[in-house]
């Protein structure tokens, strides 16, 4: 064989590697998605939960609890919206293994939106000195209803489909949250100042989704090139009192 060829496939060997395409997070370059969700118009009022008949758990709250199914911040900010990528995301190798946590304190439910992968641990702590219930209002998901007395180990539980979950207490009718199961890792869930961000997303196309409890879903495609930042905006129209 001659140097010439030895040469070349030496050559071939080395770039090998480098001619491989790049995995999303591993030095590859990736872009990012920012944006805001805020509400057009008067929100409604938000009212006062009564936990009168819970005293242990009226106690815990130096003013009274308010409903937090519209939250609503500064220049109509809105709180509580999950912003997901729902067309477009690339392929994930299961589910992490770090759990996702949803407290009961106070009679709430902590995190008002809880949201976590298709498979990944969903972890119920009880932290009142009370009996909780448990019941998420599953359509395509099993349906599931357990109790969970004060003191008890927390509960853990999977969900193999993406749904978004109304999960309620029995016990507590005030109490509501819900569990917004996705096939995907990119999303994020709007704080008090409604904005959100999306990072590591590879080049590509894209719909992204926003969800909110009281006023649905709406949806906007976008594309990612190189390193590049989208900035998508949502804005949901307030219902009339």
């Amino acid at each position: 064989m001659s140097i010439t060829r030895i040469s070349f496939i030496v050559l071939c060997i080395a770039l090998g590697g480098a001619m491989l395409p790049a995995r999303p997070g591993a030095g590859s370059i990736t872009g990012s998605v920012t944006g805001k969700v805020t509400l057009d118009g008067t929100p409604a009022k938000p009212l006062a939960i009564d936990m009168s008949k819970e005293p242990e758990c009226a106690k815990q709250h130096a003013t009274p609890v308010m409903t937090e199914n519209v939250v609503v911040g500064s220049g109509n900010a809105l709180e509580n919206v999950v912003i997901y990528i729902s067309q477009g995301a690339p392929d994930e190798d299961g589910a992490p293994t770090q759990p996702v946590t949803l407290v009961q304190k106070g009679c709430q439910y902590l995190p008002h939106v809880v949201p976590l992968m298709v498979n990944q641990e969903l972890r119920v702590e009880n932290a009142d000195p009370l009996s909780h219930n448990i019941h998420p209002l599953a359509k395509i998901n099993h349906e599931w209803n357990r109790a969970q007395p004060a003191g008890t180990p927390a509960l853990s539980e999977k969900f193999e489909k993406p749904e978004f979950i109304a999960v309620k207490c029995n016990v507590h009718a005030w109490m509501h949250t819900t569990v917004a199961v996705m096939k995907t890792s990119h999303y994020a869930v709007t704080g008090e100042d409604g904005t959100f961000k999306l990072p590591d997303l590879p080049p590509g196309k894209y719909t992204l989704t926003a969800w909110h409890e009281s006023y649905g879903t709406k949806s906007q495609d976008v594309s990612i090139s190189g390193e590049q930042n989208q900035n998508v905006d949502f804005s949901f129209k307030a219902r009339p009192y």
